[in-house]
């Protein structure tokens, strides 16, 4: 079998691993539980290729005893009673589960009782946010950590490591093209180690040249200028731009991440940008984001700068608002400073005494929504910078100030 060289590199300790000094460094959560022989259900969340698996290898390895592994997609409900069964044979065991967002009812029942017990530690792996993917009787019993992109820096280490492990035997590669490597990457150590391996081999004598590179991938590398700005630097300046109005400096940074050739994060941005600096002064402005991406996907390159240009000149000189932004951080503030309180008994599931506003004049009436010990408690503070949010200000301060 032809083992990759991303599988031949994987930690087996804890301090091997690449990045993520916010969870492994020495005295971080994840080393000490380790270091104590001491863990617990986790689920690690973050992009592919920056160390989910390198992480759970070498917790395992470290831990000892018995581990499992199953892919939360492939793997049937056979395959995970076999597992409850050796781990009531074995008295306890590691199960590392990829992809635990796609853990169906069945399989999620059958694991519950002894997640719950500790007779099965779960280290489950997912690319999706688990606030939103997973079953929250899965989440709760598991401590969730999210790993961080790794830096240029990080993926360096890795080729620098992989070049120097013996793996690739008479391997020769210059200083620049082990950079392009790493722009490719793009914090993807997995496809950095992937790239190597397949430049090594289908190279005749063994040199590797960025040409050798371009040859395997066309995927354009970023594009730092001589100041060195990276590729977050570009999307945070072109948020900047786009909400303070300057649409030359906008299409400028529009044009350097186009460049970079990642479209997948100036789409994501957008996004971002529409709601959280647009807001409410242009909510038209949600669909016509919406609408330009899904033409920049049909269509592809070149043609996809045309809706890009268009939609950004748009946001840029679009009236700006982020008042529900700041309003939903006011909220979820106060929910992670212990203010959660019961729903009023007269809007609650089993509502008695509760108004139907359709009934009513205008479809509104007068009564508590928020819970008695937030009664009188404001999150949206209206501002005026568009004669849509005016009208939504004066909507607000009107059904304020009505009385019962």
């Amino acid at each position: 079998m032809n083992e990759p060289l991303a599988n031949k590199l994987k930690p087996t300790k804890i301090e091997d691993i690449i990045g993520q000094e916010h969870l492994v460094g020495k005295n971080k959560i994840i080393y000490n539980l380790v270091k104590n022989k001491r863990i617990f259900s986790m689920i690690l969340y973050g992009k592919p290729g920056i160390g989910k698996t390198s992480i759970a290898n070498a917790i395992a390895n470290e831990m000892g005893g018995n581990v499992r592994y199953l892919n939360a997609t492939i793997n049937n409900k056979k395959d995970f009673d076999i597992v409850v069964e050796e781990a009531k044979m074995y008295k306890g065991i590691i199960l590392i589960m990829d992809e635990i967002h796609r853990l169906n009812k069945d399989k999620q029942d059958l694991l519950l009782p002894y997640l719950e017990n500790g007779l099965i530690t779960v280290i489950g792996m997912t690319t999706s946010n688990p606030y939103h993917s997973i079953n929250p009787a899965i989440r709760s019993r598991c401590q969730i950590f999210e790993l961080k992109s790794l830096s240029n820096d990080d993926v360096k280490m890795g080729i620098t490591r992989a070049i120097k492990s013996g793996l690739l035997e008479g391997i020769s590669i210059d200083e620049n093209t082990i950079d392009y490597i790493v722009k490719l990457a793009s914090g993807d150590l997995r496809y950095a180690y992937n790239l190597l391996e397949i430049a090594f081999y289908s190279s005749s004598d063994k040199n590797i040249t960025i040409d050798n590179i371009k040859e395997i991938s066309n995927k354009p590398a970023y594009i730092d200028d001589k100041n060195g700005d990276s590729h977050y630097d570009l999307l945070s300046a072109f948020q900047k731009s786009i909400r303070g109005s300057d649409v030359d400096a906008s299409l400028y940074y529009l044009g350097r991440l186009i460049h970079a050739g990642d479209f997948d994060s100036i789409y994501r941005r957008l996004s971002v940008i529409t709601y959280e600096d647009i807001g409410l002064a242009n909510p038209s402005m949600g669909p016509k984001v919406a609408s330009a991406i899904s033409a920049c996907e049909r269509i592809g390159m070149p043609e996809a700068i045309i809706p890009l240009s268009s939609v950004v000149v748009e946001l840029a000189l679009s009236p700006k608002s982020n008042s529900a932004y700041l309003a939903i951080n006011k909220v979820l503030s106060d929910i992670e400073n212990g203010n959660a309180y019961s729903v009023p008994k007269h809007i609650n599931s089993s509502a008695f005494g509760y108004k139907y506003p359709h009934d009513y004049k205008d479809a509104f009436v007068h009564q508590q929504y928020l819970p008695d010990e937030l009664i009188n408690r404001k999150y949206y503070i209206p501002k005026e910078t568009s004669k849509y949010e005016l009208l939504l200000k004066d909507m607000y301060l009107k059904r304020k100030s009505t009385k019962p």
